[in-house]
């Protein structure tokens, strides 16, 4: 391992992003600028809005207040990368940085495929047993389901990265992605390495299929509980409290079940980063929209955020 550490400590990897499209660069800085600007705004709004409004201090926004924390971290791993190697000459990264990069990377996916599963556990809990919600959501509970979304997040995390350290490079490769993905390093090393790639598809595969099945099975059986309600008004109430949530689901892996699907072509690769530029930078500035558009409490908080520095503003600048 301090071999191939030391082998590496002189390796530089060139991120080709979207350098084939020179008469696009304009477009996508503006582009990603404009989604980062709303990701940044959005997510640390929401938090910020949680943290103010003590109707929103429930189990359910606990949760979201880490998933708009994640998505944050997420989009900042890759966006101001992105901005800077579209103007750059320049698209190199170093090994350290591309590590750290691909650390972070796999921290706040994984955490945040465990965090939406926490909050459809939350949703199966508030439907099917509504009477035993403030028992069974206590806080205990959700404090240690979102530490072991971190706990599992840094765990698969740091087995990936040290896979990765091991591997020996030679000089300068070249990365045709905008980040420094996994199968991309694996392309590249002159190692062995078949027990990185069963390491990759066992850990993405277990964590994908498991978290979904789960987040499936619960919904099935929220599902089934809605339709046997005898009133209209609490149906459609019901479905209401999950729509964010599925609509989230659905976004997120709907788009990973996507990139399984692309087969390994070079007429796939620009389907293929495209794919990825959704689920790490889009995805993230979506959340927040989803979620903010669709609650009334969110609404409310905003409007009285506003009417707040509307009335101090004439006092302020008095």
């Amino acid at each position: 391992m301090f071999l191939s550490e030391r082998n590496n400590s002189k390796t530089v990897f060139i991120l080709l992003g979207f350098s084939d499209y020179p008469e696009l660069k304009v477009p996508l800085f503006l582009i990603f600028l404009t989604v980062y600007s709303i990701t940044v705004v959005g997510n640390i709004g929401m938090i910020l809005i949680i943290r103010i409004n003590p109707k929103l201090h429930t189990p359910m926004y606990f949760f979201l207040r880490h998933l708009s924390f994640v998505d944050f971290c997420y989009s900042s791993t890759f966006v101001p990368k992105i901005l800077v190697n579209l103007f750059a000459n320049d698209r190199t990264i170093s090994f350290s940085e591309c590590i750290v990069q691909y650390f972070f990377f796999a921290l706040f996916v994984v955490t945040e495929s465990i965090l939406l599963v926490a909050m459809a556990y939350d949703r199966f809990v508030a439907i099917c047993n509504p009477l035993l919600y403030t028992v069974a959501m206590s806080q205990r509970l959700c404090i240690t389901l979102v530490v072991g979304a971190y706990a599992w997040g840094l765990t698969c995390s740091l087995t990936m990265t040290c896979s990765i350290v091991q591997l020996s490079f030679v000089g300068f490769n070249t990365i045709d992605h905008f980040f420094c993905e996994f199968s991309s390093l694996l392309a590249l090393s002159c190692s062995d390495t078949h027990i990185n790639q069963l390491l990759l598809f066992t850990l993405s595969t277990a964590n994908s299929v498991t978290t979904l099945l789960m987040i499936l099975l619960s919904y099935i059986v929220i599902i089934v509980t809605i339709l046997k309600m005898h009133s209209a008004s609490g149906r459609r109430k019901a479905f209401s409290t999950c729509a964010s949530h599925m609509t989230t689901i659905t976004i997120f892996y709907g788009t990973i079940l996507f990139l399984y699907c692309v087969p390994n072509s070079k007429n796939s690769k620009l389907m293929f980063k495209v794919a990825s530029v959704f689920y790490t930078v889009v995805i993230p500035m979506l959340n927040p929209l989803i979620y903010s558009l669709r609650n009334k409490d969110v609404k409310n908080t905003v409007r009285k955020i506003k009417n707040i520095k509307l009335i101090s503003f004439p006092f302020s600048s008095s």
